[in-house]
Parts: C-alpha cells; structure tokens; sequence
C-alpha cells in the first residue's frame, strides 16, 4: 500500500514515512486476525496461533493489536457503526431494508459474476485465486479531542454540539439516520437494524436535511444526483471497522490526544480492492467535485493539509464550518489476498517451493 500513496492520497501526515514500522519496508507479508465472541475464547485462539509460530521458523512478529467491537458497536467518536452492509447476491439472505437488491458475488468474491455479468481479474492458478478476495486494511488513529474541541467551538451548547457532529457523520450517535430522524436522536431507531439503514437521499436533493459532505452520504450516496456519474454498485464494500481505546466522552480535548490510545482499524473485503479503496479516496473522500463542493474533503476520514470547511445547506443562506482538521490520522495499511479455505490447503498440499 505504501508503493501507491499517490492514488491513495496518502501523503502529508498521512505520508508511509510516518506509519508505524510494522508497515514501513515491506515488513508485513502476512496477517492473522481472530475475532471471538468473548475474551475467553479469544485468548485460547491467541494462544494457539502463538504456539504455531513459536514452532515455525524463518517468520518474525513484527506486530500485534488488540481491537474489536462491544454490544453498541461504537467507534471512536461515540457514534454507532457497521450498520450499512452491502448484501450478497445468492447469500440466501434478503437485502437489508432500505437496499434496492443484492449485490453481484463476484464484487466480493473471485470467481463469481460481477457487476458487469463477468469475473474479476484474479491470481492463477484457479486453485489459489478462486473463492477468495482481497483485503484492505488501513489503522487509524482517531483524534477524539480535537474533534470534541471543534465542535464546541462552533457550537454554543451541548444540544448544538451534538446536532453538528450528527450532520458530519450523517446519522446521530445511537445510530439513527438523519433522513429518518432529521430534528434529533432516536434511539429506538437507531438501534433497530430494519429501520435504521431503511432510507435514500431522493427526497433530500438539495442537502437541507444531510448535507451533502456528510461522511455517510458521500461514502454511500444512496440515489443522490451527483455530478460525477458513477455506479455506486461497483464501489460497494463488506466492511469490518473495529476499535482501540477508551469509549467516547464529551470531556476529551486535544491535549488528552495521543499516539495510538483512541482509534479505528478499517477492514473490508472487495474484488476491486486497488479500484474501491482507490476510487473512494480519491473522489468520494479528499474531492468534493462530485457534489459541487470543490475541494471540500470528508469531514471525519478525510486528509486537510490546511484547516478545511463543512457546508451544511440552508435556505436561504447555507452554513460553512471552517476549521476542519484531520479527525483520524493513518498510522498504516496493507493491500491483501484473502485465500479460500480450499485454496490454503492447495498451498500446503503443493508446498511453498512451488
């Protein structure tokens, strides 16, 4: 991922100079991660993959991060997470409300049709390429105080505070979308998986209700008209975001900020990995051209290598918020292949000399 931080916009502060030695230099080739359902059960899984490479040789540990997700799937910033999820054609699941149809397998999974009625490009042979996908993952670090400084600097009130931070992300903290709960938070709603992903932005063209540059409009606009056309289908992505650190509090400031205590590993899965995560970064995340916003950037995952602004539509005059900083700082990423249970044991069936 270093290699292409131009197509990525990774640069400034988010520059592959200032990640973390575990993924400068080449020095990721492979990646473990365990997910359980409790500590107890996760443990034992450390413990085995521990006693695995205690036993191999030639294979360093070049790091280790603990992460995950609670019952109120939280990120950093308090707000609820992982509610949109593309679902998977021929999964023998019905879409999520508010989703027109299933995706095509093949945006997810190699070998299968895509979009466009064929297979992605995958690696040969089919025995290794097939059934499997590739991963990103990008670590954040989440400057939490910053954010909650920024908001009370251009809010007057708590009520206010919340209302802004509502309006760069979308949705309120519990979870509940702004087009379905536009005045203030629901939390019945939000925590109600067939209400609260059950909306587009049709009814919403000129942004009074979630603007625009919101994080979760531009990273899902849903039917808005954008001036940049493109198949919003192709750009879909299952996505794991799990979090390190203390939970969110209103009292952190920018001077309790520090390297590697609050954020976000953003993991997902895609058979167009270089296209979905490059495309995203560049014209969804860092451009604001296809919205008819310039230069505006993301105001929560975006890069601001100057103080940036949040417009947030009004009639008769719409409202800018100057100041945006980077929220969420990249500490390192890695382009991955994800195999298939059938293609790992070719791998061990045919040895690595071949």
């Amino acid at each position: 991922m270093a290699e292409r931080a131009g197509q990525l916009h990774d640069l400034g502060e988010n520059a592959p100079e200032t990640w973390e030695e575990a993924f400068r230099d080449r020095n990721c080739h492979i990646a473990l991660t365990i997910y359980a359902e409790d500590k107890q059960a996760r443990d034992a899984a450390v413990k085995k993959a521990m006693n695995e490479l205690n036993a191999s040789t030639g294979v360093t540990l070049v790091g280790v991060h603990e992460f995950g997700a609670d019952e109120d799937a939280e990120n950093p910033f308090g707000f609820r997470d992982s509610i949109s999820q593309p679902t998977v054609a021929g999964a023998g699941v019905d879409p999520q409300p508010g989703q027109e149809r299933a995706i095509a397998a093949g945006e997810f999974i190699l070998g299968e049709n895509s979009e466009t009625g064929e297979p992605v490009s995958m690696p040969s042979p089919a025995s290794l390429g097939k059934n499997g996908s590739f991963v990103v993952l990008r670590k954040y670090d989440s400057r939490v105080g910053a954010f909650n400084d920024f908001l009370r600097n251009h809010a007057e009130d708590e009520t206010a505070q919340h209302a802004l931070a509502a309006r760069m992300f979308g949705r309120w903290r519990s979870g509940a979308p702004l087009p379905l709960a536009p005045g203030k938070d629901d939390l019945d709603l939000g925590a109600d998986r067939q209400r609260n992903n059950d909306f587009d932005f049709k009814g919403d063209v000129r942004g009074f209700i979630c603007p625009h540059s919101s994080h979760m409009r531009r990273m899902n606009p849903r039917g808005s008209d954008l001036s940049i056309l493109t198949d919003e289908n192709i750009h879909r992505i299952i996505r794991r975001s799990s979090t390190f650190g203390p939970k969110w509090t209103a009292d952190v400031t920018a001077t309790d900020d520090k390297p590697d205590e609050r954020g976000l590993f953003f993991i997902f899965i895609s058979a167009r990995a270089y296209d979905t995560i490059e495309f995203l970064q560049q014209e969804w995340i860092n451009r604001g051209n296809f919205i008819d916003l310039g230069v505006e950037r993301d105001p929560i995952v975006g890069l601001h290598d100057e103080p940036g602004r949040f417009t947030i539509p009004a009639s008769p005059v719409r409202r800018r918020v100057d100041g945006v900083t980077t929220f969420n700082r990249l500490r390192g990423g890695e382009y991955m292949f994800m195999p298939s249970i059938s293609a790992l044991r070719w791998i061990g069936s045919k040895g690595w000399a071949e």
